[in-house]
């Protein structure tokens, strides 16, 4: 039986360099994140960070792809494992989110992560009042990602007014949100 190799991460040094460029944006930042995972490969940070920086780019194909890599080779990886659903949700695929959120549901209870999933699942089940309460709740815990809670009340904000009576058209509640949740964000 062949033995594999061990895995070969990224040292903190050069992942705090890797972050800096990627954080340049552009396709510096990019290349830069593609070199790494070449060197790189089994390093599930690395693949989270250019699952990021392709949602960024509107790469939303190879974002799942290479936030999806990330969870498979971390399970417990929580922030991708969440982005990962995020990036399911917003494509269309409730489900999938569902599926790949259900370890989160085992966080502890004042973790913003589970909070999140819970709202956004609230949101497929279009219970409006239990997705703002739990969403508020995530932000409130969460400060160590501030885009995250940007993008968390944008979601709140499309609530709140659909609660108000400004109903849609023949589109799911879901697919409306996350679409002008998406629009404001490009603006």
């Amino acid at each position: 039986m062949k033995k594999s190799s061990p895995k070969r991460l990224c040292p903190e040094q050069e992942l705090s360099s890797l972050l800096s460029a990627a954080g340049a944006g552009g396709e510096k930042g990019l290349r830069a994140v593609n070199d790494a995972v070449a060197i790189y490969p089994d390093d599930p940070r690395i693949h989270f960070l250019k699952g990021s920086l392709l949602a960024g780019n509107e790469d939303f194909v190879g974002a799942r792809a290479s936030t999806r890599r990330a969870v498979d080779l971390a399970p417990d990886y929580a922030v991708a494992r969440f982005q990962l659903g995020f990036l399911l949700l917003t494509s269309g695929e409730p489900h999938a989110a569902q599926e790949a959120w259900g370890p989160l549901h085992g966080l502890p209870r004042q973790n913003c992560l589970r909070s999140f999933v819970e709202g956004l699942c609230h949101l497929i089940r279009d219970e409006f009042v239990d997705a703002i309460s739990s969403l508020e709740k995530g932000i409130a815990a969460n400060h160590e990602n501030p885009p995250m809670n940007r993008d968390m009340h944008l979601i709140i904000e499309e609530l709140h007014w659909k609660i108000a009576g400004h109903q849609g058209g023949v589109t799911s509640s879901v697919d409306q949100l996350l679409q002008q949740s998406a629009l404001k964000r490009r603006h």
